[in-house]
């Protein structure tokens, strides 16, 4: 005959809820002993990789291991140096690749003067890909006391500034000077480049009542161009030069707005060195054709002799 149940005999519900979940409780004590293991393998090795204590044997173990850089790819790069790029990618071909910071290595690429940004990867087994976004700046513009770089249309390239990159990209490109100087620059930047003779003496160009150019040299001098006939202008300038080296003469100044003449204004010569001259000069027979002194202002057609003007 079967005994009535004693109600003190049952289990707990705390029990049976326990053995229910006694399948689960091991594997999540598995995965608690685990994640600790590895928090105290990160931890080593944070502290394996910073002390110099380990240096040696980060060497080492660096050496040892296979992957190396076989390939640096660029894409990109037009205004920007090689050499100073290799200098900010910092890793030079059999460097370990994983020993490669992408990120270091295109903060410093992005500061170039040149580079808008980058993209740098790592594809592993051995090749970096570089990919530039080079700012495109083709002169200086100076426009009432203010400095930009421009593009070729004339369009402000962003990021100004006449300090750190910015500053090195000024030193390279030519000056123009100006109201409607930029959206003008590049056709007389190109005819310049086109008589690399002249160019090399140019360190700015003026537009004169948004019209014209004013050029002026290392030395100071001022040429006067016509309006519309840069061209020929300097095609004059760069045979005068190779002819007679005119660029190179002290002057102060070089007019070709005249079709068939240049007038060029000298630098005057004070009364007390003229009569010093004439005192301490023995007496010579009277110069001709080229050897004339020269006025102030000597208006010279290229096609005759000199004469002076009134």
């Amino acid at each position: 005959m079967r005994r009535p149940t004693d109600s003190s005999d049952r289990p707990s519900r705390l029990s049976i809820f326990l053995r229910r979940q006694k399948r689960l409780l091991r594997p999540a004590l598995l995965v608690l002993v685990l994640l600790v293991i590895g928090v105290g393998c990160v931890t080593t090795l944070r502290h394996f990789g910073s002390d110099p204590r380990f240096a040696p044997l980060r060497g080492r173990i660096i050496n040892m291991l296979p992957l190396r850089i076989t390939e640096i790819d660029v894409t990109g790069c037009v205004l920007t140096s090689e050499t100073s790029l290799q200098q900010a990618l910092g890793a030079r071909m059999g460097d370990f690749i994983l020993g490669f910071s992408v990120t270091a290595a295109r903060e410093r690429i992005d500061a170039l003067p040149f580079v808008d940004h980058s993209v740098v990867e790592r594809h592993l087994p051995g090749t970096i890909i570089i990919h530039l976004f080079e700012r495109r700046p083709f002169a200086v513009w100076q426009n009432h006391g203010h400095f930009m770089l421009i593009d070729r249309e004339g369009h402000q390239v962003r990021d100004q500034g006449m300090t750190g990159k910015d500053a090195e990209a000024f030193m390279q490109l030519p000056l123009v000077v100006g109201p409607d100087a930029n959206t003008a620059a590049a056709a007389l930047i190109d005819e310049l480049s086109a008589q690399p003779d002249v160019r090399s003496h140019v360190v700015a160009a003026s537009r004169v009542g948004q019209r014209r150019w004013n050029l002026t040299l290392r030395n100071g001098t001022t040429i006067l161009l016509p309006e519309g006939q840069e061209v020929a202008a300097l095609k004059r300038l760069a045979q005068l030069q190779e002819n007679i080296k005119i660029l190179d003469r002290p002057v102060i100044a070089i007019d070709m707005r005249l079709p068939d003449r240049l007038i060029v204004r000298e630098n005057p010569v004070a009364p007390n060195d003229s009569d010093r001259d004439r005192d301490d000069t023995p007496p010579q027979a009277a110069p001709t054709g080229d050897q004339a002194p020269a006025a102030p202002w000597l208006s010279s057609p290229e096609t005759g002799p000199r004469r002076r003007r009134a």
